[in-house]
This record gives structure tokens, sequence and C-alpha cells, in this order.
């Protein structure tokens, strides 16, 4: 961090005037300096100076001048300063929020001493240290101070934590206490923490540390627990004055220490964990800092000096600024303050866990803060100043951030969202979505408060393209999930989160109520849809017609209003809310009802007079009556009954109003009369129960009360004769026999003839109550009453009268009755038939009509089938003989045997497709072979395996399965049994399954996990009898380890490991099982064996009379020398076996040779009478002195061998005259002679042989001359001495055959010479005929070392032309050769010609062939792939050839796809007019405009490159024979393209003409023929939405997005035209082959055209000109009138035209002069560069004074 002097607040004086005291606000607006005449001055942040008030002494009496001001202090909400003084007092001082509020004194704590220094850390509380020692703690709410702790050493410093839940204090003995309020979980400790040397007044508590200096000039860092971390020495710095005060920056991070003249500065660094001492801050004549305040941001320091000054420095690690519109200060590593730079508001970023901020963006609109730090994650909204910080692991840069809502930020990573508030440091929520468009996520915060609700956070969200799920945040659990049949495109919850609206790409709008999870569909055809802001009113559009729902509890009730365009928007301010309609190109407001959007929200609020009011105002509609409704609900459940009355008023209901009206009255009189609340009084509540209906609660409510005529009268008002007939019986009311008369004569009077029917009945007048039966039209009733009566029966007419009524009203039975009962059983039958009565019918039938008996049955069971009665119906089709009915039926009514016994009487095909359905009934209860049965008559084995394997019964599902399941099948399902019954513990059942499936390995590894080593062995000796052993020696070792002895020796026994038992026993100690074992099992030997171990164990004494007992002495002592324990074979020996001794001498000997204790080996071999041994041990040894010491000793016989031997050594280590000397000694110089020959050394075998064996010397001779040849190398050496021997001699020939002999590979130069000087000297003294052969033999040789020219010379000294020709070429020495053969032979010359050009082709050296054969090379060049090479050289030959190699490396490097090096060929070559080129050029110029990454400004050099090229090359076909033709044509569509596309780069390099290369992109729409359509309208429309042009980046887009979709599907065939009619872009166009845009920016372009279309406020039409026409397009519609293009934008001229001197080519003056002034202003070279072609191309420019330069 550095210090930057900014300004001085406060002039210093002449003298001391020291400030004593200053402070910062928290909230950083003010900033006070206490001057050393007790004056509080005041200054705002940005240090004008604002205010000022004088402090006041405790007691008057002792004058202003009787105190110091030690300590100052703002309150936490910087409403108010503390002032601590030295007359013993603490007052508080309001000074309010705004400059120049009254400051009055609001506490004030009178003190035993003076008060030395105050801290304000935490609201309430005033932490003050005092002179006497103390630190106290003064409470401004309860106006009380207390004592924390006290010392006996005046307070000199005090200061807190970074938090300001801990105090430090420093006193005048040093000491430094800490004390915590709240220690935050860090565990550290209280108390006295440490000594400092001297007082440390400058005190500082930092993040990591705590710093301290003082008096002695040395700055001291003590650790969390008081240890001493650093300590900075200045107490030798002779500049250096005592420290007087310290701060610690609010982030803790840095220090700064005042002295004289001077700040240092500490800063801590969180990599190295120590403190670095930045660059001290030095100022002359600044004196002795006296006080130092930080500002809270830790964006500014203060410092106040001895002679009255106030500095202010800017304090910050780095500054920098974010897009020109925000400053980022970093004040520390993890704190930022960003400031606005146009509205000059501040916001402080700080990590709150000390973290080091990263990096620090501004998003969404510039209105939100997002930084990272390591571990965390930092958001923040610049508006409300709500600041969060959660965990956060970085993903690389990953996320994406979603700003959309006000409250919450949306973080979408690697599919997961998460959700967090502003101003909370934990994460809301997250969830797993694919979808990230703020149009699929909707989160609700709050919103609405609501009664009964403090929290309420939803968020919903689409969990898959058709199911969207709704979480409560609150509580992090699913509160409803919505599966929906087709893909949705927009989700919103209204704000109190009740319910959800979402949109399908149907375009159908629903409604999911969360609460009740009921879903309704409410819109067809939605184009738009919004809830209204504040309320729950809904908004939408279909089609033309506005909709709105006033009331979304009744989503039936819609006000629709006609609309001529698109809603785009929604207003809602000053007490009225708008709809925004684009009608053509003017914006109309649609106005909502305010009042009925108000209504709901009062309801919601429970304010029912509100709503009444509200409700008042409005006319009534059906929206209107609905509230109306809404509100009489809630009012009455409310009690709120006047609100309730006049409800029912407006609704209309009179008779409710009028009773509400009068309950009122009575609610209103008795609260008058007797206070309270009226509503309570039992009228009140029995009149509320009649409203509700509840006529028994209100009869209730009355007979408590002893009101018994109320009662009567309510029901008799009502009508309810039987219930006030019943009350006055149970009363016994004297009116009783009137009440009965009255309601027969109502009844009469209302015509209720039933009721009085029934009454005269009641009474005995059976006539009467006929007549007012029919009369009632209640025939039946009749008719039971006369059935009942013998004497009406007899009545003809009156039952005729009955008949005919019950047939008129369809009671056919009741008719048929009558008609049985009057004998006519015809009538009978066709009634009972026709009321379905067919009990009666076939009860009738059989007794007078027999033969439709069948018939009825059947019809009865088609009747009860039709009723549901299906078991029922079964027996009547049985009856009928309708058997596929009879089966169906008991199916349905589950009557399983019945219909197995129906089916079984059926042929197979009827009955086959009905078994299975009985075989599940019946294996649904277990009764498994009943099903199995019924499985395969029905021929469904599968099915019945399936049972099976179900209820786990295996064997009959193999039984079964084996017929129809293939092996691997069964073997599958058979484990995951056996698994499932080995958990449960039925070992032997799922050993069963396993065998069943040939699986035993599975049953067998079962056992053996569960220790059932039994069944184990019993099923491995059945399965695996090749491996029985080793299971029984593994199973031995594991009981072994287990301690179960006997159980492990049965095993390993089996298993015929007899070692095993025996070493088991034998670790145990069990040496007599062992013993047994051993002779039981072990052969002839073990027992021996293990009874010498068992001895060895015994020793001594005991060993041997074992030994004895056991008959094994002899073979003990024999097999303990043989096991090296030799102590025990001479123990046993000596106690004994005398005799042996020398035996186990000699053993124990040879065992120490082995061991290398050569001298101990030695005494004992001696001590065994074995000296010989001992010496061939040292012989063996090589140590010859000690052989010969011990053989001349002991031995003498030896000294011959040992002699020998050591000259074996001595001729190993190649001492030969030693070896030789040795050998002598002992007489054996044939020994000496094999030696040397074996050794190669010939001539020292020479001369033993010649001195001492004269005999053997010319045998040697030969061997040594045969061995020479044999050995080449340094055998060759001998021969090279013998040839040259020979030649002394004069022995030529045998000379030169030597010579020949050499054949040395290592040295070539040896071989060289030794072959020439064989030619020399057979050249020289041997015959011509010779001499001639040794050079034919040497020649081939001498090639074949690489000496060519040797062999050469040779063959010419013998005249042989042709092979030293041969050699020459052959050593590629081809100056020489041809030089012999023109000199020698000319014969030879084509001859090395030829053998010249075929040698450069192998080779590839084409450099040297082009001198040869110019085509061969270039050709070879090609062949090489040298193709710059091939240029070059080709560029030295005619025009012709080297056009003819730069169209193949052209084809070439565009097969390699480098199109950009063939136009750089043709850029260098020129573009010759050659028809057999067009298709190159072709390809150069499509490759070019399909590549990506062209549409820049970078990219002008390769457009303007590909422009030159097709620019000569029209040049040329314009003097060509191809001149006008197709082609010509064609080129020069191609360079008008290529020229708008470099035009367009060289625009986009310059801001002004942005609006040029946007129209360049949109002329070039009409050669879509030529180009890729796709990348065309993707590059038009961007540009056009870049420029501002909505509707043409819309059409153009949306065109883009048809494009990508045909070319998915292959074929334009479904592209709509309809916007491009009447344009000259063209429709039919090559589909291109594969997509030119990533899928990322397709998706993107997705996005915005959705959310355009969403929004609805563009008119998806081109714009058009004064013509009519589209504006871009070159012909007018209309008239057929093509306009000339305009050379800058390609757009149509239609007037102020700059003609050109080439016809055909032309300006629009406006276009003409932007771009002459844009190059003026930029002066851009690429802009210059594109007036040059235009100058070129149409013959010069028009008269302007441009220049190139």
């Amino acid at each position: 961090m550095q210090l930057k002097h900014l300004r001085t607040l406060l002039s210093p004086q002449d003298g001391a005037a020291k400030v004593t005291c200053m402070a910062w606000s928290q909230n950083n607006a003010k900033f006070a300096v206490c001057t050393v005449d007790r004056v509080v001055l005041l200054y705002d942040e940005h240090g004008e100076r604002r205010d000022k008030f004088s402090t006041k002494p405790a007691d008057m009496k002792y004058g202003r001048k009787s105190y110091m001001v030690k300590g100052m202090a703002f309150s936490p909400d910087s409403t108010k300063i503390a002032i601590g003084q030295t007359d013993n007092i603490i007052y508080v001082y309001k000074i309010g929020e705004d400059w120049g509020d009254k400051k009055v004194i609001c506490n004030k704590f009178i003190q035993t001493s003076a008060v030395t220094c105050l801290q304000w850390p935490a609201e309430y509380i005033i932490v003050f240290g005092l002179a006497e020692g103390k630190v106290r703690l003064a409470n401004t709410k309860t106006n009380k101070s207390s004592t924390i702790y006290g010392t006996d050493s005046y307070v000199v410093a005090l200061t807190t934590n970074c938090s300001g839940k801990g105090i430090l204090s420093g006193h005048a003995d040093g000491t430094i206490v800490r004390y915590f309020f709240d220690d935050e979980g860090s565990g550290e400790s209280q108390g006295k923490l440490v000594n400092h040397p001297c007082p440390p007044y400058a005190l500082a508590w930092a993040t990591n540390s705590i710093v301290a200096a003082g008096c002695d000039r040395r700055i001291v860092a003590y650790g969390k627990e008081g240890h001493v971390l650093q300590t900075f020495d200045y107490s030798r710095d002779p500049q250096e004055r005592e420290f007087t005060t310290a701060a610690a920056s609010p982030g803790g991070q840095s220090v700064v220490l005042g002295s004289y003249d001077r700040l240092r500065v500490f800063n801590w660094s969180p990599r190295r964990s120590i403190w670095e001492e930045a660059k001290p801050k030095e100022i002359a004549n600044l004196y002795t800092v006296t006080a130092l305040a930080w500002k809270r941001d830790g964006s500014r320091l203060c410092a106040g000096t001895l002679c009255g000054g106030v500095e202010q420095f800017d304090c910050c690690l780095r500054r920098s600024i974010y897009r020109n519109k925000f400053e980022l200060t970093y004040v520390g590593p993890s704190q930022v303050i960003v400031k606005n730079l146009s509205s000059g508001t501040r916001v402080v970023l700080k990590s709150h866990y000390g973290y080091e901020v990263e990096e620090v963006k501004i998003l969404g609109k510039e209105r939100y803060l997002v930084a990272h730090t390591s571990d965390t994650l930092l958001l923040g909204d610049l508006n409300t100043n709500r600041l969060s910080e959660i965990a956060w692991q970085g993903s690389g840069g990953n996320e994406k951030y979603f700003f959309e809502n006000e409250n919450v930020c949306m973080i979408f990573n690697a599919g997961e969202l998460t959700l967090v508030e502003y101003g909370s440091n934990d994460t809301l929520g997250s969830v797993r979505t694919e979808f990230m468009n703020p149009h699929l996520i909707s989160v609700r915060i709050n919103e609405r408060r609501q009664r009964g609700m403090e929290d309420n956070k939803k968020l919903a969200y689409l969990v898959d393209i058709k199911t969207i799920a709704v979480v409560d945040l609150m509580g992090g659990y699913n509160i409803g999930t919505i599966s929906h049949e087709s893909r949705v495109d927009w989700l919103e919850l209204n704000e109190t989160g009740h319910k959800l609206l979402f949109r399908d790409r149907k375009l159908r709008l629903h409604l999911y109520d969360i609460e009740n999870c009921s879903k309704t569909m409410i819109l067809n055809f939605c184009s738009y849809v919004q809830w209204v802001p504040g309320s729950d009113v809904l908004v939408a559009q279909n089609r033309n017609s506005l909709c709105v729902w006033y009331n979304i509890e009744a989503p039936e009730r819609v006000t629709m209003s006609s609309i001529r365009g698109d809603v785009v928007g929604l207003e809602r301010g000053g007490g009225k809310t708008e709809v925004m309609v684009t009608e053509g190109v003017t914006t109309v407001a649609y106005t909502l009802d305010e009042g009925l959007i108000e209504f709901g929200t009062a309801i919601d609020d429970g304010n029912y007079i509100r709503a009444t009011a509200f409700l008042e105002t409005l006319e009534m509609t059906p929206e209107t009556e609905a509230m109306w409704k809404t509100l009489s609900k809630l009012a009455l459940e409310a009690r709120q009954l006047h609100i309730a009355e006049r409800c029912f008023s407006a609704l209309g209901h009179v008779a409710k109003a009028r009773f509400l009206h009068e309950t009122n009255e009575i609610a209103d009189q008795v609260s008058r009369e007797y206070g309270g609340e009226g509503t309570d009084f039992y009228q009140v509540r029995a009149r509320l129960a009649m409203l509700e209906k509840n006529y028994k609660l209100a009869e209730m409510i009355f007979l408590e009360q002893n009101a018994v005529e109320e009662a009567m009268d309510m029901y008799q008002e009502l009508h309810r004769w039987d219930e006030c007939i019943a009350v006055a019986e149970a009363k016994g009311h004297p009116s009783l026999e009137k009440l009965r008369r009255d309601y027969y004569q109502w009844l009469m009077d209302t015509q209720q003839e039933e009721r009085a029917g029934e009454l005269q009945e009641s009474q005995g007048d059976g006539l009467a109550a006929i007549s007012l039966y029919l009369k009632a039209g209640l025939p039946a009733k009749a008719a039971r009453l006369v059935l009942t009566r013998e004497e009406l029966l007899a009545n003809t007419e009156l039952v005729e009268h009955i008949t005919t009524a019950l047939i008129k009203g369809e009671l056919y039975e009741r008719a048929g009755d009558l008609f049985e009962k009057i004998r006519n059983p015809q009538r009978a039958l066709e009634c009972y038939c026709k009321g379905n009565a067919f009990m009666k019918a076939v009860e009738l039938a059989r007794l007078a009509f027999p033969v439709e008996v069948v018939k009825l049955e059947e019809a009865w069971g088609d009747h009860l089938v039709q009723q549901k009665q299906l078991d029922a119906a079964i027996n009547h089709y049985i009856e009928a003989r309708c058997s596929i009915k009879a089966i169906e039926a008991a199916l349905g009514a589950r009557q399983w045997k019945k219909a197995i016994y129906i089916l079984d009487l059926q042929d197979r095909n009827t009955a086959s497709k009905y078994y299975p359905r009985v075989a599940q009934h019946y294996a649904s209860l277990q009764e498994y072979e009943i099903a199995e049965e019924l499985y395969t008559k029905g021929d469904r084995t599968k099915d019945a395996i399936d049972m099976y394997t179900q209820a786990g019964r295996w064997e009959q599902a193999h039984k079964l399965a084996m017929k129809c399941m293939r092996p691997e099948d069964v073997s599958v399902l058979y484990i995951t049994q056996a698994q499932e019954m080995e958990k449960q513990g039925k070992y032997r059942e799922a050993e069963r399954l396993y065998v069943t499936v040939e699986e035993p390995d599975l049953a067998i590894s079962m056992f053996k996990k569960h220790k059932l080593y039994d069944d184990m062995i019993r099923l491995v000796g059945k399965h695996h009898p090749d491996l029985l052993s080793d299971t029984h020696l593994h199973l031995g070792k594991e009981l072994e380890a287990e301690g179960r002895l006997q159980e492990a020796e049965y095993h390993y026994l089996e298993a015929q490991e007899w070692k095993a038992t025996v070493n088991m026993y034998r670790s145990s100690g069990l040496w007599e099982e062992a013993y047994r074992v051993a002779k039981a099992h072990g052969g002839a030997n073990a027992h021996k064996h293990v009874a010498y171990l068992w001895a060895k164990s015994l020793g001594g004494k005991a060993a041997v009379r074992l030994l004895n007992k056991l008959g094994l002495l002899e073979a003990a002592v024999d097999h303990a020398a043989d096991n090296c324990s030799f102590e025990f074979a001479f123990e046993l020996s000596r106690l004994a076996l005398k005799h042996k001794t020398p035996e186990i001498h000699l053993r124990y000997a040879m065992y120490l040779e082995d061991e290398g204790k050569f001298e101990d080996a030695e005494a004992e071999f001696i001590r065994a009478g074995k000296p010989k041994e001992a010496v061939l041990m040292f012989v063996h040894n090589q140590d010859w002195e000690a052989a010969q010491r011990v053989a001349e000793a002991h031995d003498p016989d030896s000294v011959a061998e040992v002699l020998i031997g050591q000259a074996r050594g001595a001729l190993e280590e190649k001492d030969f005259q030693k070896a030789e000397g040795l050998l002598l000694r002992a007489q054996r110089p044939g020994l000496a002679l094999n030696y040397y020959k074996e050794a190669g050394l010939w001539s020292d075998a020479l001369r033993i042989c010649k001195d001492y064996m004269p005999g053997q010397l010319e045998a040697l001779q030969e061997e040594y001359e045969r061995e020479a040849t044999k050995k080449g190398g340094r055998g060759m050496e001998g021969l090279v001495e013998q040839a040259r021997q020979w030649e002394q001699a004069g022995e030529y020939s045998r000379a030169v055959d030597c010579y020949l002999k050499v054949r040395d590979s290592g040295s070539s130069s040896l071989m060289e010479k030794c072959w020439v000087k064989a030619a020399e000297l057979s050249i020289k003294f041997l015959p011509p005929q010779r001499s001639l052969d040794v050079v034919r033999a040497v020649g081939p040789q001498l090639i074949g070392i690489g000496k060519h020219n040797v062999a050469a010379e040779l063959y010419l000294n013998q005249n042989l032309v042709k092979e030293a020709i041969d050699a020459f070429i052959e050593g590629e020495e081809w100056n020489k050769a041809k030089r012999v053969a023109k000199e020698l032979d000319p014969r030879y010359e084509d001859y090395v010609d030829q053998n010249y050009k075929e040698f450069l082709k192998n080779q590839g050296k084409v450099d040297s062939l082009v001198g040869v054969d110019v085509v061969a090379a270039l050709d070879l060049y090609v062949e090489q792939g040298q193709w710059d090479k091939c240029i070059e050289t080709a560029t030295k030959q005619n025009y012709k050839i080297l056009h003819k190699y730069v169209a193949l490396y052209a084809t070439h490097l565009i097969r390699e796809g480098g199109y950009a090096q063939a136009l750089a060929l043709y850029v260098q070559h020129g573009a010759p007019a050659n028809p057999q080129n067009f298709n190159i050029y072709k390809r150069i110029f499509t490759d070019m405009v399909s590549s990506p990454g062209t549409n820049n400004a970078e990219a002008y050099h390769s457009w303007a490159d590909l422009r030159d090229v097709l620019f000569n090359l029209c040049e040329n076909l314009v003097k060509s024979s191809e001149a006008n033709s197709v082609a010509h044509e064609e080129f020069e569509t191609m360079l008008l393209i290529a020229h708008y596309y470099a035009t367009r780069s060289a625009a986009q390099s310059i801001h002004q003409l942005q609006t040029v290369a946007a129209r360049l992109s949109i002329s070039l729409l009409r050669h879509t023929q030529l180009l890729p359509a796709d990348k065309a309208f993707y590059e038009a429309g961007t540009a056009a939405k870049a420029v501002g042009w909505e509707n043409m980046a819309f059409i153009f887009l949306n065109r883009f997005l048809d494009l990508t979709d045909a070319i998915e599907e292959g074929t334009l065939d479904a592209l709509d035209h309809s916007d491009f009619q009447d344009t000259d872009i063209p429709f039919e166009v090559p589909l291109p082959a594969k997509q030119h845009i990533p899928e990322a920016q397709r998706e993107e372009v997705r996005d915005w055209v959705l959310t355009v279309s969403m929004d609805q406020r563009l008119e998806q039409v081109l714009p058009r000109d004064e013509r009519g026409a589209y504006e871009a397009s070159l012909v007018a519609a209309s008239t057929g009138v093509r306009a000339l293009p305009c050379l800058i934008t390609g757009y149509p001229i239609l007037r102020n035209k700059i003609e050109f001197k080439r016809p055909g080519k032309a300006a629009n003056k406006d276009n003409w002069n932007k771009f002459l002034m844009a190059i003026k202003t930029s002066h851009s070279p690429v802009c210059q560069d594109v007036l040059k072609f235009i100058s070129q191309w149409c013959g010069g420019l028009p008269s302007t004074s441009f220049s190139f330069q």
C-alpha cells in the first residue's frame, strides 16, 4: 500500500498546538478533529469543513481551559460523538445526521480519574482507559459505566480489532492486555498478553498480529498469543525519533506508525506471512505526528501533528478505471472501493474472510458487482448497497450470471443454478437444470408481504423441457412438480408465489395453483403475458384481443378488449396501470382498471374496508361481481357484517342484504344496550347460522336460550313444518293440532299433493290418498297402496287408471306386478321386460311361456353386465348357453373357479387367451401349481417361469425354464436369487440354486465366507477334485491362524502336507504331537529331523537322553553337522560319541571356509588331520603365501600344486614373467607354452618352445599362421608382420598372399595399405597375368571400403578404362570419370552423362539437375513438395511454364485447405485468363467467403488481395478470347463482392463508418447465389442489430435460423420467402453443405429472436424508400427500373449521384463524402487503399483534391 498526499485539512501554526485526537464516522461521511483549544471541527468526506462545536468542562468553576480532550469516537450509527476529557468525564454529543443540526449532550459519564483514550466499538458500548490504569465500559442505553478490568498502570493506548469484538490496551509499564466481548470462535486467550520494553503509545491490532512501538524506536510485531514475530529496529537511525501513534487499516492488512517528520507503512504479505515495510512517507517540517485516523472504507488516512496541522493522504494498493464509468480503488488485498464516476456514489467491497480480491466486474446494466477471491464469490447491488460473500470454488471462469431479478443473483455453472440473495452471505439455494434462459426461471423473494407469513421465497424452474419444479427456498423442499405434454417456453410465479403461469410451444397459457396442485389452461394463441406489478392481476394477448384477469382465483372470468397491434410492455405508476401496444409506428397506452387491481391487494392485506371503498367506485361488471362475492365471503368469515351487507346489496341479493341489515340492527342495539360485541348475541349467532342454512345449529342456539317460539317461528317462516311440529311435540306445545291442520291446508294451497297424500294415508283414507298421489303424478305410490288393499284391487277402473299412469311414467315393474296380480301374464311379462325386472319375468315365463326362458336369461345377463353385476350375470349366461359371455363375466367378477370350469368345457382356441388371466390370479394367491397348469394350457410357459422366479420356487422355475429359456438367462436368474438366500442365511437353499445352474464355485465361496468348511470341502471334492488338496491346505492355514490345531491337522494331512502339521505343532511347542505326525506320515527320516529339533530345544544331557531313548543319537550328530549346528554336534559328540569329533572338525572347517573364515578353517582342517584341504582352500582363494606356509609345514607334496596355482593367478593378472618363473620352478614348461598360446603371445610361446621344447617348434609355427588368419584384428597384425618377413626374405609371391589375407574390419587403412602393397609387389615382381589377377581382386575390395580413387588408379595402371570409370562413378567422382572417358576412351562419355542424370534424380539433387534438364528438375521439385524452389525456378523460365506450376501449386494448396497461400501466389504472379485456371479462381473465392473470422477489420488485407487478383483477372479477360463470356460476367460479380467485403473490413476499422459496414453486409445478400446464405444472413443481421436497425436484424436473423434448420434437414423446401417478396434477394440459392456459424452463436441468435418475438415491439417488415421498394433493393418492384449500386455501400443510388469515368460505376454523394471525411479524420491506410483501388477500377476518382499519402 502507498500513501499519497492529497490535501491539508488544517494548516499548522507556528508553535506547539497539537491535534489531540481525530475520528472518522462509521458511514465515512464525517471526519472530526479536536484541536488543542478543545474545539471539535467536522469535515465532510471530501475534506471540506462543514461544522464545529466547542466541548465543555466537567465543572465551569475550573474554567474552560482546565482540561484536555484525550479521546474521541463516533457512534456506530454516525449520529453521536463521545469525547473523553482529562477532567474525569466523558460527554456524548448528539450531532444529528445533517450538517448544522443542533449539538446536544445526550449522555455523560463521570469517572474517578482522567480519561486517557477512548473507543466506541459497538452500539451503546464505549470503552475507555483511565490514568489510574482501569479499562472501563460506558453503556449509553443505561447511562451507566462499569470496569472491564483494572491494572495499576496508566493506559497509554487503546485499540480494537477489525470486527470491533475485541479490545487491546497498552499501559505505561509496557503491559499489553487483550479482552474479547466475543472471540468469534478464534479461541485466542484473554488477559495480559505481552510486556513491551517501553510504553506502547503506538499500538495497532491488525488481522494477523499486534504491532506496538514507543520511545525505544523499535517496532515489534507480536503473534496472536504474544510471541514476537518480527522486530524493526530504528534505534541506530539518527533520523528517527520516538513513535507516538499507530493506526491499522480497516481491513487489518496494513499498519501506519507516526513519528517525527515521517509516517512508516507496513503491509502484511499473506504469501510469506510476514510484515513488509513499504517506502516511508517523509515530510519535512511536519514535526511529530500526534494522531492518526483511518477512514472506514480504507481509502483515506488523516494525520494530525504537534503544530496543529491535519494532512490527508490517499491510501491504495492500486487503482484502475473500469469501462470509463467506474473507479476501482484497491485499498487492501481484500478490500476494494467501487466509485461511480458519473454519480460519485461509492461502495466498499470487502472479503469478510480476508481473502484477496482477484478481479472485479460490473455487470447487469452496470448495476451489479461480481468479484472473485480464491475461495469465495463477492456479489453486490450498487443501487441498494447490498453485498454478499459466499463460498465458491473457482470453475475456470465458466459461470454465467443473470441479473434480471433485483433481489437475487442467478449463477449458472456446469448445469447447476445457484441463487444468491443480495445482502445475504449464504446461498439461497441451488438446483440442477440445463435451462438457463431467464424466461424459464422465476424467483420471488418477499415481494408482497402477506398475513401470517414472515418469509416467502420461492423458485420455479425447468427440470427438463416438459417438467417444471417449484421449490420453497426457505425450507429447501419441492412444493410442486408440473409435467406438461409439450415444451414449455416461458414461466413466471406471481409475487406471492402461490400461482404459476407458464406458456408452452403451442402458445397455450396455463395457470397452476401451487396450493391445490391444479392446472388450468386459460388462453390459446398467447403471444404476450405478464403479471401486473404489485398485484395478482394478469395481462395477456390473444391475437387481436387484450385479456385481463382481475381476479385470478376465477380464471374463467376474463375481461377482453380488442386491440390493433402487439402488446410490448406494462407500465404502472402515478395511480394507474397502462398496457403499451404498438399499432403500426405508434405506441398506444390502454389503461387498466386500477380499482380492480387494488382490490386484490387490499384483500390479500385483509383490509376489507379499503376493498369496499375500491369496489364502490366501480361499475358492476362480471369481474366486479366476482370481487363483491369474494369480499362478501371473506367479510362473513371475519364477522364484519356491515361490509357483508354492503356486498350483498351490491350483488343484488336483496334477501340476504335485508336479512343482514336486520341482523346488524339487532347486533347494534345489543351493543348499545349492553356494550361489547353485538355479534356474540344469541339471535345474531342464530341468524348467521340460518344464513349459512345450518338450521339445526340455529334451533340449538334458540333452544339453549329456551326461545321455543322463536325456533318454531323460524321453521314456519321457512315452511319447514315437519321440524316445527317436531319441536312443538318435543316441547309439548299447546297449539300442536292447529299446527297440523294448518300444515295440511298449506300443503294443499301450495299444491304439495304427495305430502298431503301421505298425510291422508297415515290417517287411513286410501281412496283420497290414491287420488292425491295420481294428481301429484306419483302412480307408484298409488300402486303400492292398491297392492296392499284387496278392496281397492277389485276396482277395475281404478287399477286400469293406475297401470296406465305407471306405464306412462315408465314404472314397468310396478305395472307388471299389478298386471300379474289381476292375472294378465302377457302384459305383465312385457312390463317386466321393459322394466328390466328379469327375475319376475323368468319366474312368470317358466309358468306361462317356457320357450322364452333362454332368451330372457341372456337378456338378464346382458342387463346385469350393464349394471356391473358380473358375478350375477355368469349363471344367467350359462343358462342361456352363451359361453364367451359367461367367461368374460366370470373373469370380470373374479369368479375364477367358475371361469376355469367354463374354460375347460371350451375348445382350445377359444380358451387359450383366457387362461393366463386366471393364472395371474392364482399366482397372486400363491397357488402356483394351478397357475402353472393354467399358464401351460394358455401356451404361456414364460409367464409361469416368471411367477416361480418371483415366488422363489427355483426348482419348478428351472424345470420349466430349461424348456423355454436360454441357459445363460437361467444362470443370471438363479445366481441373483442365491445371493438373496445367502443374505438370509439359507445356505443349503443357496447351494442348491448355485449347483442347479452349474456354478458350484459360487457355493464354495459362500461356504468359505461363512466358515462352513465341511460343506466347502464336500463341494470341492465333488466338483473340483483336482483342487481338493489346495483347499485343505488353505483351510489348514486359516484354522491354524485361529488356533484350531486339531482341525488344522486334519486338513493339512488331507492335503498331504504333514510338514505344515509338524511346523504348526513345533511353533506351538507340542513336540510329541509333531513327532507323532512326522513318524506316522513323514517317511523314513522325517521323525528323525523332528527328534533332532526336539533334542536341540532341550539341549545338554536331556537331549542325549531323549535321542538315546529314540535310538537316534548318531543320526542327530550328523544332522546337526549337516545343519551347521556345530556347537550342538560338538556337545553331543563330547557327551556320548567322542570318535566322531574329527569328522565334525572337518565338516566345521568346510563350513568356515564357505563362510570366508579361512584362518579358523585352517585350524579346524589341521585338527581334523586334513592339512591338504587347508592348502587347497588357500590356493582356491589365491592366498599363495598361506598355502605355501601350510604346505611346507604340514604337506610338502602339495608345494608344486601351489606354485602352479600361483602361476595361474599371475597369468590372470597378465603377469606372464612371474607365471613363467613359477611354472619353471614347478618344472612345467609345457604349461607355460600352452598359457602363452592361449594368451595369443606367440612370440613368447615360440621363445619358450625354442628354449625348452625345440622339437615342437615347426608345428607351432604353422599353428600360429592358421590362428592369425582366423583371428582378424590383432591376428592381422601378426599376418602383416609375417608378410613383411616374407618380403624381406624375397618371397614376394608368399608375401602377396599374406597381404591379401589381411581382413581387419576395424582398420580400413591397414587393409588399404596391405592390398595396395600386394598390388604394387605383384606389378613389380610377379608375372603380368598374376599382377592383372591381383589388381582385379584388389580393386573391388578397395571400392568396398570406399577407396574409389585408389582402385581407379590401379585399374588405369593395368589399362582397365571401363573399370576405372565405374570406380569413379561409384565414388561420385563425376568430373574424373568424364575426364577419363574424354581422354582415354570417348565412347564412354554418353555412358557417364546418362549415369550422372540418373544419379541426380535418385539423390534428389534438383539444383544440379536444373542445369541438365529444367522440366525434369521442376517435376522433381513437385514430386518432392519443394514448391517454393519449383516456383522460384519456374519464374526464371517463360510465362507459360511459370503459370503451369503456379496452377499446380495452387491446386495443391487448396486441397490442403490453404486457400490464403494460393491467393498469395496469384497476388505475386498475376492471374492469367486461362480457362483451365477458372475453377481454381472460383475455388479460392468460395473458400474465402466461406471461411470464419473474416467479418472484421483485421481481415481487410485478405479481402484486398482477393479483390486485386479478381481485378487483375477481369482486366486479362477483357484482352482475351473469353471477353464478355458467362465466365467473365461471373468473375466481374465476384470482383464486386470482393470489393464490398474489402470495403466493409476497411469501414469496420473506423467507428463513424459502422453504418457503411452494415449496409455493405446487407447489400451482399443480393449475391447469396455465390455466398453461403446462412453466413451472409447472420452477418447482415448482426450488423443491423449492432447499429440499432432491429427490424432488419430480426428478419435477417430469423431467415438465418430458418436456413440453419434447412441445413440440418438437408432441404430448402420449407423456407418461407414472404419477407423477401419484391426484393432482389434471391430465393433460389445453393443449400450450404455445413453450418458456417458455431452452435453457441446460433443459440444466442435463437434466444434474441425469441425474446424479440415475445416482446412484439418490432414490425416484421423490411424498411422501404421513396420508390416504395425495399431500401437495399436495386430493382424497384413497381416499375422494374434498376438503379446503380453505390460503390461505397452497395445500396441503390436514387439521387446525388457521383459518376466515374468507367460506365456503370457510381457512388451516392453523401456516402462518398462521409467516406472521404472518415479518411481525413482517421488517416486510415486501409480506407486510402480502398480509394486507390476505386481509382484504378473506375478510371480515376471524381474531381476532389484527395491524395493517397
